[in-house]
Protein backbone atom coordinates (compact mmCIF):
# COMPACT_ATOMS: atom_id res chain seq x y z
CA UNK A 1 0.00 0.00 0.00
CA UNK A 2 1.29 3.47 -0.90
CA UNK A 3 0.85 6.07 1.81
CA UNK A 4 -1.85 8.55 0.92
CA UNK A 5 -0.05 11.38 2.73
CA UNK A 6 3.70 12.01 2.92
CA UNK A 7 5.89 14.22 5.10
CA UNK A 8 6.59 16.56 2.18
CA UNK A 9 2.88 17.27 1.52
CA UNK A 10 1.62 20.74 2.54
CA UNK A 11 -0.32 20.59 5.80
CA UNK A 12 -3.02 22.84 4.32
CA UNK A 13 -3.69 20.34 1.51
CA UNK A 14 -4.12 17.58 4.07
CA UNK A 15 -7.05 19.47 5.59
CA UNK A 16 -8.50 20.48 2.21
CA UNK A 17 -8.43 16.84 1.13
CA UNK A 18 -10.20 15.46 4.21
CA UNK A 19 -12.02 17.58 6.81
CA UNK A 20 -11.59 14.80 9.41
CA UNK A 21 -7.93 15.77 9.65
CA UNK A 22 -8.99 18.92 11.51
CA UNK A 23 -9.56 16.80 14.60
CA UNK A 24 -6.30 14.92 14.14
CA UNK A 25 -4.34 18.17 13.95
CA UNK A 26 -6.03 19.51 17.08
CA UNK A 27 -5.40 16.32 19.06
CA UNK A 28 -1.70 16.41 18.21
CA UNK A 29 -1.60 19.91 19.68
CA UNK A 30 -1.08 21.64 16.31
CA UNK A 31 -2.66 25.00 15.52
CA UNK A 32 -3.49 26.85 12.32
CA UNK A 33 -1.39 29.51 10.64
CA UNK A 34 1.14 27.15 9.05
CA UNK A 35 0.87 28.70 5.57
CA UNK A 36 2.30 26.43 2.86
CA UNK A 37 4.63 24.57 5.23
CA UNK A 38 4.95 20.81 4.84
CA UNK A 39 3.62 18.26 7.30
CA UNK A 40 7.19 17.53 8.38
CA UNK A 41 8.02 21.18 9.02
CA UNK A 42 4.84 21.90 10.97
CA UNK A 43 5.22 18.80 13.13
CA UNK A 44 8.89 19.41 13.90
CA UNK A 45 8.27 23.03 14.85
CA UNK A 46 5.68 21.82 17.38
CA UNK A 47 7.76 18.83 18.59
CA UNK A 48 5.25 16.32 17.16
CA UNK A 49 6.64 12.97 16.07
CA UNK A 50 6.34 13.03 12.26
CA UNK A 51 6.08 9.24 11.61
CA UNK A 52 3.36 8.90 14.27
CA UNK A 53 1.38 11.81 12.83
CA UNK A 54 1.63 10.29 9.33
CA UNK A 55 0.61 6.86 10.63
CA UNK A 56 -2.58 8.32 12.14
CA UNK A 57 -3.58 10.42 9.11
CA UNK A 58 -2.86 7.55 6.72
CA UNK A 59 -4.78 5.13 8.93
CA UNK A 60 -7.82 7.42 8.90
CA UNK A 61 -7.41 8.52 5.29
CA UNK A 62 -7.09 5.04 3.79
CA UNK A 63 -10.18 3.65 5.51
CA UNK A 64 -10.76 -0.06 4.95
CA UNK A 65 -7.71 -0.27 2.67
CA UNK A 66 -5.25 0.52 5.43
CA UNK A 67 -2.34 -1.89 5.95
CA UNK A 68 -1.65 -1.66 9.68
CA UNK A 69 1.60 -3.65 9.53
CA UNK A 70 3.10 -1.04 7.21
CA UNK A 71 2.16 1.84 9.52
CA UNK A 72 3.26 0.38 12.85
CA UNK A 73 7.01 0.22 12.21
CA UNK A 74 7.66 3.93 12.66
CA UNK A 75 5.07 4.75 15.33
CA UNK A 76 6.23 6.20 18.64
CA UNK A 77 3.90 4.44 21.10
CA UNK A 78 4.12 7.22 23.66
CA UNK A 79 3.25 9.88 21.07
CA UNK A 80 0.31 7.81 19.85
CA UNK A 81 -0.94 7.30 23.40
CA UNK A 82 -0.79 11.05 24.09
CA UNK A 83 -2.88 11.58 20.96
CA UNK A 84 -5.47 9.11 22.23
CA UNK A 85 -5.58 10.81 25.64
CA UNK A 86 -6.27 14.17 24.01
CA UNK A 87 -9.03 12.51 22.00
CA UNK A 88 -10.63 11.30 25.22
CA UNK A 89 -10.53 14.81 26.66
CA UNK A 90 -12.15 16.19 23.50
CA UNK A 91 -15.08 13.75 23.58
CA UNK A 92 -15.75 13.88 27.32
CA UNK A 93 -15.07 17.54 28.13
CA UNK A 94 -16.17 19.24 24.92
CA UNK A 95 -18.14 17.27 22.32
CA UNK A 96 -20.65 15.45 24.50
CA UNK A 97 -21.51 18.51 26.68
CA UNK A 98 -21.84 20.69 23.54
CA UNK A 99 -24.39 18.33 21.99
CA UNK A 100 -26.29 18.15 25.29
CA UNK A 101 -26.60 21.95 25.36
CA UNK A 102 -27.88 22.02 21.78
CA UNK A 103 -30.36 19.21 22.52
CA UNK A 104 -31.74 21.13 25.50
CA UNK A 105 -32.11 24.24 23.35
CA UNK A 106 -33.89 22.28 20.60
CA UNK A 107 -36.45 20.86 23.00
CA UNK A 108 -36.99 24.24 24.62
CA UNK A 109 -39.33 24.21 27.60
CA UNK A 110 -40.91 20.89 26.67
CA UNK A 111 -41.65 18.83 29.74
CA UNK A 112 -43.29 15.92 27.92
CA UNK A 113 -42.42 12.44 29.06
CA UNK A 114 -40.76 11.71 25.72
CA UNK A 115 -38.52 14.78 26.01
CA UNK A 116 -37.50 13.79 29.54
CA UNK A 117 -36.75 10.22 28.46
CA UNK A 118 -34.71 11.37 25.46
CA UNK A 119 -32.57 13.57 27.69
CA UNK A 120 -32.16 10.73 30.16
CA UNK A 121 -31.09 8.35 27.39
CA UNK A 122 -28.56 10.91 26.12
CA UNK A 123 -27.10 11.28 29.61
CA UNK A 124 -26.75 7.50 29.87
CA UNK A 125 -25.05 7.39 26.47
CA UNK A 126 -22.63 10.18 27.44
CA UNK A 127 -21.87 8.40 30.71
CA UNK A 128 -21.14 5.16 28.84
CA UNK A 129 -18.64 6.93 26.55
CA UNK A 130 -17.03 8.60 29.59
CA UNK A 131 -16.70 5.27 31.43
CA UNK A 132 -15.00 3.76 28.42
CA UNK A 133 -12.51 6.63 28.18
CA UNK A 134 -11.83 6.41 31.91
CA UNK A 135 -11.26 2.65 31.65
CA UNK A 136 -8.57 3.21 29.05
CA UNK A 137 -6.96 6.07 30.97
CA UNK A 138 -6.91 4.07 34.22
CA UNK A 139 -6.10 0.54 32.95
CA UNK A 140 -4.87 0.39 29.36
CA UNK A 141 -2.54 3.40 29.34
CA UNK A 142 -0.79 2.62 32.68
CA UNK A 143 -0.16 -0.91 31.35
CA UNK A 144 1.53 0.57 28.29
CA UNK A 145 3.50 3.08 30.40
CA UNK A 146 5.02 0.16 32.30
CA UNK A 147 6.02 -1.51 29.04
CA UNK A 148 7.63 1.71 27.87
CA UNK A 149 9.73 1.75 31.03
CA UNK A 150 11.14 -1.66 30.03
CA UNK A 151 9.12 -3.86 32.38
CA UNK A 152 6.38 -6.40 31.86
CA UNK A 153 3.45 -5.08 33.93
CA UNK A 154 2.63 -6.89 37.14
CA UNK A 155 -1.05 -6.62 36.31
CA UNK A 156 -4.13 -8.73 36.93
CA UNK A 157 -4.86 -8.81 33.19
CA UNK A 158 -2.56 -8.87 30.15
CA UNK A 159 -3.02 -6.52 27.25
CA UNK A 160 -4.97 -9.07 25.21
CA UNK A 161 -7.57 -9.23 27.99
CA UNK A 162 -7.63 -5.44 28.27
CA UNK A 163 -8.09 -5.20 24.50
CA UNK A 164 -10.99 -7.63 24.61
CA UNK A 165 -12.66 -5.52 27.30
CA UNK A 166 -12.35 -2.21 25.50
CA UNK A 167 -13.43 -3.82 22.20
CA UNK A 168 -16.62 -4.86 23.96
CA UNK A 169 -16.95 -1.28 25.20
CA UNK A 170 -16.55 -0.02 21.62
CA UNK A 171 -19.33 -2.30 20.41
CA UNK A 172 -21.65 -1.16 23.23
CA UNK A 173 -20.99 2.50 22.37
CA UNK A 174 -21.78 1.83 18.71
CA UNK A 175 -25.10 0.18 19.61
CA UNK A 176 -26.05 2.97 22.02
CA UNK A 177 -25.25 5.61 19.41
CA UNK A 178 -27.47 3.90 16.82
CA UNK A 179 -30.29 3.65 19.35
CA UNK A 180 -29.95 7.31 20.31
CA UNK A 181 -30.30 8.39 16.67
CA UNK A 182 -33.34 6.17 16.13
CA UNK A 183 -35.09 7.54 19.22
CA UNK A 184 -34.54 11.14 18.10
CA UNK A 185 -35.70 10.43 14.55
CA UNK A 186 -38.81 8.50 15.53
CA UNK A 187 -39.96 10.04 18.79
CA UNK A 188 -38.71 13.62 19.29
CA UNK A 189 -41.41 15.96 20.66
CA UNK A 190 -43.47 17.67 17.95
CA UNK A 191 -43.20 21.07 19.63
CA UNK A 192 -39.40 21.04 19.49
CA UNK A 193 -37.37 23.36 17.25
CA UNK A 194 -37.04 21.22 14.11
CA UNK A 195 -34.05 23.08 12.68
CA UNK A 196 -32.09 22.86 15.90
CA UNK A 197 -32.98 19.21 16.33
CA UNK A 198 -31.76 18.50 12.80
CA UNK A 199 -28.47 20.14 13.77
CA UNK A 200 -28.29 17.94 16.86
CA UNK A 201 -28.78 14.87 14.71
CA UNK A 202 -26.05 16.02 12.32
CA UNK A 203 -23.73 16.58 15.27
CA UNK A 204 -24.47 13.09 16.59
CA UNK A 205 -23.83 11.51 13.19
CA UNK A 206 -20.51 13.33 12.87
CA UNK A 207 -19.49 12.51 16.44
CA UNK A 208 -20.37 8.88 15.83
CA UNK A 209 -18.16 8.81 12.73
CA UNK A 210 -15.34 10.44 14.69
CA UNK A 211 -15.76 8.14 17.67
CA UNK A 212 -15.87 4.97 15.56
CA UNK A 213 -12.71 6.05 13.74
CA UNK A 214 -11.07 6.64 17.13
CA UNK A 215 -12.14 3.20 18.39
CA UNK A 216 -10.92 1.53 15.20
CA UNK A 217 -7.53 3.21 15.58
CA UNK A 218 -7.30 1.87 19.14
CA UNK A 219 -8.39 -1.64 18.15
CA UNK A 220 -6.00 -1.97 15.20
CA UNK A 221 -3.09 0.48 15.10
CA UNK A 222 -2.58 1.09 18.83
CA UNK A 223 -3.18 -2.55 19.75
CA UNK A 224 -0.64 -3.77 17.19
CA UNK A 225 1.94 -1.26 18.45
CA UNK A 226 1.48 -2.47 22.02
CA UNK A 227 1.61 -6.15 21.04
CA UNK A 228 4.99 -5.54 19.39
CA UNK A 229 6.17 -3.61 22.41
CA UNK A 230 5.18 -6.54 24.66
CA UNK A 231 7.14 -8.96 22.47
CA UNK A 232 10.20 -6.74 22.64
CA UNK A 233 10.07 -6.41 26.43
CA UNK A 234 9.55 -10.16 26.85
CA UNK A 235 12.46 -10.87 24.51
CA UNK A 236 14.96 -8.57 26.16
CA UNK A 237 13.70 -8.71 29.72
CA UNK A 238 13.76 -5.88 32.20
CA UNK A 239 16.39 -3.28 31.32
CA UNK A 240 15.92 -1.07 34.36
CA UNK A 241 18.41 -0.63 37.15
CA UNK A 242 17.36 1.16 40.34
CA UNK A 243 19.51 3.68 42.14
CA UNK A 244 20.49 2.46 45.60
CA UNK A 245 19.34 5.69 47.21
CA UNK A 246 15.86 5.93 45.77
CA UNK A 247 15.04 3.51 42.99
CA UNK A 248 15.01 6.26 40.35
CA UNK A 249 15.83 5.45 36.75
CA UNK A 250 19.60 5.48 36.17
CA UNK A 251 20.62 8.36 33.89
CA UNK A 252 23.48 7.20 31.70
CA UNK A 253 25.97 9.35 29.84
CA UNK A 254 26.91 9.32 26.18
CA UNK A 255 29.79 6.98 27.07
CA UNK A 256 27.29 4.25 27.95
CA UNK A 257 25.87 4.26 24.42
CA UNK A 258 27.16 1.77 21.89
CA UNK A 259 28.47 3.06 18.56
CA UNK A 260 25.37 1.59 16.90
CA UNK A 261 23.11 3.48 19.31
CA UNK A 262 24.97 6.73 18.65
CA UNK A 263 24.55 6.15 14.92
CA UNK A 264 20.82 5.57 15.37
CA UNK A 265 20.54 8.84 17.33
CA UNK A 266 22.32 10.72 14.56
CA UNK A 267 19.92 9.32 11.99
CA UNK A 268 16.84 9.95 14.15
CA UNK A 269 17.54 13.60 14.85
CA UNK A 270 18.04 14.18 11.13
CA UNK A 271 14.41 13.16 10.68
CA UNK A 272 14.84 9.69 9.20
CA UNK A 273 12.17 7.05 9.73
CA UNK A 274 12.83 3.60 11.18
CA UNK A 275 12.71 2.12 7.67
CA UNK A 276 15.21 4.64 6.33
CA UNK A 277 17.56 4.07 9.27
CA UNK A 278 17.33 0.31 8.77
CA UNK A 279 18.24 0.68 5.10
CA UNK A 280 21.15 3.04 5.80
CA UNK A 281 22.57 0.84 8.56
CA UNK A 282 21.80 -2.48 6.82
CA UNK A 283 19.81 -3.79 9.76
CA UNK A 284 16.14 -4.76 10.28
CA UNK A 285 13.43 -2.35 11.39
CA UNK A 286 12.98 -4.44 14.56
CA UNK A 287 16.64 -3.93 15.38
CA UNK A 288 16.26 -0.18 14.93
CA UNK A 289 13.27 -0.23 17.30
CA UNK A 290 15.31 -2.19 19.85
CA UNK A 291 18.13 0.37 19.64
CA UNK A 292 15.59 3.19 20.11
CA UNK A 293 14.14 1.51 23.19
CA UNK A 294 17.60 1.02 24.68
CA UNK A 295 18.50 4.65 23.97
CA UNK A 296 15.34 5.87 25.71
CA UNK A 297 16.09 3.64 28.69
CA UNK A 298 19.70 4.69 29.03
CA UNK A 299 19.14 8.40 28.58
CA UNK A 300 15.61 8.62 30.02
CA UNK A 301 14.69 10.76 27.01
CA UNK A 302 11.52 9.93 25.10
CA UNK A 303 10.71 12.94 22.92
CA UNK A 304 12.30 13.79 19.52
CA UNK A 305 13.01 17.34 20.73
CA UNK A 306 14.77 16.09 23.87
CA UNK A 307 16.87 13.64 21.87
CA UNK A 308 17.83 16.37 19.40
CA UNK A 309 19.03 18.67 22.19
CA UNK A 310 20.97 15.79 23.76
CA UNK A 311 22.65 14.95 20.44
CA UNK A 312 23.74 18.56 19.87
CA UNK A 313 25.02 19.10 23.43
CA UNK A 314 27.01 15.86 23.35
CA UNK A 315 28.49 16.48 19.91
CA UNK A 316 26.74 13.61 18.13
CA UNK A 317 25.47 15.99 15.44
CA UNK A 318 26.08 19.58 14.41
CA UNK A 319 23.34 22.16 14.42
CA UNK A 320 23.56 22.66 10.65
CA UNK A 321 22.89 18.94 10.10
CA UNK A 322 19.40 19.25 11.57
CA UNK A 323 16.33 20.73 9.95
CA UNK A 324 14.80 22.96 12.62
Amino acid sequence: MTDKYKASDPMSELISDDYRMLQVISRFGLTFGFGDASIQTVCRECCVDVPTFLAVVNFIGNGDHVAVDELVDDVDVRALMEYLKRSHTYFVDFRLPAIKRKLLEAMGVSSSQIAVLILKFYDEYAAEVSRHMEYENCHVHPYVETLLSGRMPDAEHDFRTLCHQHKDNHENIEKSSAELKNILIKYYPAQSNVHLLNEVLMDIYMMEEDLLSHCRLEDLLFAECVHRLEEEVRLHGSRLEDEEDGGALRQESVDSLSEREKEVIRELVKGLSNKEIAENMFISVNTVMTHRRNISRKLNIHSPAGLTIYAIVNGLVKLDEIEI
